[in-house]
């Protein structure tokens, strides 16, 4: 299981993004990631299968500048994964299960997609989710179509130039709760 944290702020993100992505540590226990959008995007990914969150990112995330941003703590797959589309370049991070993963990377392959993110010889769900989303008019609609082609559950965060895209999965097995914080 995974967990994903996401903050969209007037001022620097990192404190808030990185505490509220280290809140999830208990659910995975190989990879954590963190992308940020300040002037550029900048995508940070660590092995934390021996270690804690905090010691991998403690000193990295202040010297990662924005203003919004995304976390993840992955059980399985290396994320958020970085995409350079026809939307503009951007950061996803999932949480769930593909059930038609072999299906759909077959699909994806004979329109002449391929896959950069793969360990153990299996695609990077948050590739796969990505190459789908930018199947669509834009990355709404993108979500959308991804939705009805996918058989299992996922939610998913998509961190672009304007903010962030949160989609929850369709059956509440991955939990996606957005909040606002009235103390700033």
């Amino acid at each position: 299981m995974s967990g994903i944290f996401g903050v969209v702020s007037k001022e620097s993100c990192m404190q808030d993004l990185f505490y509220g992505t280290d809140y999830h540590s208990h659910l995975g226990t190989q990879f954590a990631g963190l992308a940020v959008w300040g002037k550029e995007l900048i995508r940070k990914i660590h092995d934390i299968s021996g270690t804690q969150f905090k010691a991998k990112f403690f000193a990295e995330y202040k010297n990662m500048p924005g203003d919004k941003g995304i976390g993840v703590i992955s059980a399985k797959d290396e994320q958020p994964v970085y995409i350079k589309s026809r939307f503009g370049p951007f950061a996803i991070a999932t949480n769930g299960f593909i059930e038609n993963t072999d299906e759909l990377v077959d699909f994806l392959y004979k329109e002449g997609q391929s896959f950069s993110e793969v360990a153990d010889g299996s695609v990077n769900m948050s590739e796969l989710a990505a190459k789908l989303i930018i199947r669509g008019k834009d990355i709404p609609d993108g979500i959308k179509k991804m939705f009805e082609k996918i058989q299992g559950s996922c939610s998913l965060l998509i961190l672009t130039e304007k903010g962030i895209y949160a989609a929850p999965d369709r059956y509440g097995y991955y939990p996606l709760v957005l909040g606002e914080n009235f103390y700033r």
